[in-house]
């Protein structure tokens, strides 16, 4: 795994999830993988399954894919037109390896597993549905990769449930994913504070992995701290397809990449201290002790004779006490900057 991936500090990580949303078609894939290195992704994210390894030919659609492809079909058969074949993937963690960025799928059943074992990615995503799925969970765990687990749709008590089960495979090298599985998320959903829930029950990095519309929702979850973002996008949002209009467009993807590095750049260090570039402003910003009138050699300081005006580069505001009462060796002529070498 990245190490910028477990790192509690530095750059978050950054999944741009294409999912299904290449229709089927490894041009369109491949099209995906080259708006997530324009963004700068860390990482683009595919789907692997074998639809009868996965679900009934009974299995209804949700009803935001009946919105989204119609109605009148099982999801097997929505699935059947969404599914690429094994030997895709290794077409595509090829281009991906040429283009510099890290090749992700997430396996959905047994078969999909083995055969991504070959591609050497660099973890496995658990995708919410199957946080329950102790079998799913364990085939992974055995495999001793890290493992970036999603948990959308559960209880706290599953989370743990799913989270204990992977450790007694012996991984320790997990991290969670806040997430609404609804498509799209409406914002007032999103809970964002769950991440901190995550993050100081099991004590390891958390991420979100956003369904809401627009990019902010993902940039509030960098302010708050997530380690990981997940984010799907599409090439274009009027596509025939399940997840096509709760995707970013390209142009979006690549402005909440933007944000976010922009966001991280401006955490800092987190001392306290005025940046060598302020130093200027404060020379003018702030204020100093200066004269009030002319004011005549040996005359003992008094408040009237002080008044405290900008520039900041003579005697500080905090000072004035400790001139009080001390005689004047020259002249000071009005609106003068004092100094201690014009005082006894």
């Amino acid at each position: 795994m990245s190490k910028k991936f477990i790192a509690s500090s530095g750059s978050a990580f950054v999944i741009a999830e294409a999912g299904v949303n290449h229709n089927g078609d490894i041009n369109l894939a491949k099209k995906l993988i080259d708006v997530a290195v324009d963004a700068k992704a860390d990482c683009v994210k595919f789907q692997t399954f074998i639809p009868e390894k996965v679900m009934s030919v009974y299995a209804p659609k949700a009803a935001y894919q009946e919105v989204n492809t119609g109605a009148g079909e099982y999801q097997i058969d929505m699935v059947r037109k969404l599914q690429l074949p094994f030997k895709a993937f290794e077409e595509l963690a090829s281009y991906c390896l040429r283009k510099n960025i890290l090749f992700l799928s997430t396996p959905f059943d047994f078969e999909s597993i083995q055969y991504l074992e070959k591609l050497n990615m660099p973890f496995y995503k658990v995708p919410s549905g199957e946080i329950t799925n102790f079998p799913h969970l364990e085939a992974i765990a055995e495999l001793g990769h890290p493992m970036l687990i999603s948990t959308g749709m559960s209880t706290l008590d599953e989370v743990r449930a799913a989270v204990e089960t992977v450790y007694k495979k012996g991984n320790k090298a997990i991290a969670l994913m806040h997430c609404v599985s609804l498509y799209p998320a409406p914002v007032e959903y999103t809970n964002l504070k769950v991440m901190e829930t995550l993050g100081n029950e099991f004590n390891v990095p958390v991420g979100l992995s956003d369904h809401t519309l627009d990019i902010e929702i993902a940039l509030a979850a960098i302010a708050m701290g997530a380690r990981v973002i997940e984010k799907h996008f599409t090439l274009d949002q009027s596509m025939t397809g399940p997840d096509h209009k709760a995707s970013l467009n390209p142009h979006q993807l690549k402005d909440m990449i933007q944000k976010i590095r922009n966001i991280e750049k401006s955490f800092g260090d987190g001392i306290k201290k005025p940046h060598r570039l302020e130093l200027d402003t404060a020379s003018v910003a702030r204020r100093s002790l200066v004269a009030a009138r002319t004011i005549p050699r040996g005359t003992v300081l008094q408040r009237e004779d002080i008044e405290i005006k900008r520039p900041g580069t003579g005697l500080m505001p905090s000072q004035l006490n400790a001139v009080l009462g001390r005689e004047t060796l020259v002249e000071i002529k009005s609106d003068s900057l004092l100094s201690m070498e014009m005082l006894s």
